[in-house]
């Protein structure tokens, strides 16, 4: 098939879930990328920082077409507008590009990103940074790995990583400037924020979820996350044998990932801020 000038790969359906996640992703970064080299503009959606490009919504396009051919009977459920009913009681979530302003202003840290959901759960999850070629992947039945290599930062040595404490990790996370004027969510975060050894904010989910299972980042937390920047990570660091987590707190929700004493002394942390 053909979008604007690029071509893309036309699946082939006996692909099983996780070979078609990881094709998908794949091919839908590697679109994006090659429209980003052809030059694009953005639309502003929210804010300054929360934009789209016609590259989002093409990388979108080319997942929808090739998931109605190779799963007819899957829902589909899409950042920029897809939302399809299945019948299967599965539905696959798509975000074509997580880290679009990363993506518009020439950074690396971006990528594209799919998750595979039914009626208990997140089935599996795909990650694919096209810039560094890097594809996490894992779910419910398959141990995660990053470029087919299995991650055990959380197995190893009796699941260390597992046992560490927030005070000594860095913790990715990302809260728009104009939410540190709310003192219900500025609250949860500083108490967060100020429970860890360090902090990252990279501007993509996404991203930060694979590397929390790798090991690169040690544990992560955002508030307000919606499926598609949460679902795909949450499916592989699960995987990779870590722990994940949401709490609400002062009517936020707020969503961890990393080893069990990590997530669990974040939300202690989160919760220590509540004023219900």
């Amino acid at each position: 098939m053909t979008i604007g000038r690029h071509s893309a790969v036309e699946l082939d359906p006996a692909l099983d879930d996780y070979q078609l996640a990881a094709a998908l992703v794949k091919e839908a970064g590697q679109l994006a990328l090659l429209m980003r080299m052809a030059g694009l503009q953005s639309e502003q959606k929210t804010s300054v920082s929360d934009v789209v490009t016609a590259a989002d919504h093409a990388a979108e396009a080319y997942v929808l077409s090739q998931l109605r051919r190779c799963r007819p009977d899957d829902g589909i459920l899409g950042e920029e507008g897809t939302s399809i009913q299945g019948t299967s009681g599965r539905t696959w979530v798509i975000d074509p590009v997580d880290g679009t302003y990363n993506f518009l202003h020439g950074s690396t840290y971006w990528c594209s990103a799919i998750a595979l959901k039914d009626y208990n759960g997140v089935l599996l999850g795909a990650i694919f940074q096209p810039e560094e070629d890097k594809l996490w992947l894992g779910g419910r039945d398959r141990r995660a790995t990053l470029n087919g290599d299995t991650l055990t930062v959380f197995t190893d040595d009796g699941g260390k990583r597992n046992t560490t404490p927030v005070a000594e990790l860095g913790a990715a996370t990302y809260i728009h400037p104009t939410w540190l004027m709310d003192p219900m969510c500025a609250m949860p975060w500083h108490a967060a924020a100020t429970s860890a050894a360090s902090l990252r904010m990279l501007g993509s989910g996404s991203c930060d979820l694979g590397r929390v299972a790798d090991g690169q980042l040690g544990c992560w937390f955002q508030h307000s996350c919606p499926e598609w920047d949460w679902l795909p990570g949450k499916a592989i660091v699960a995987a990779a044998g870590g722990s994940v987590d949401t709490v609400t707190v002062n009517g936020l929700e707020w969503f961890m990932a990393g080893g069990t004493t990590a997530v669990r002394q974040l939300r202690a942390a989160l919760e220590s801020a509540s004023v219900a």
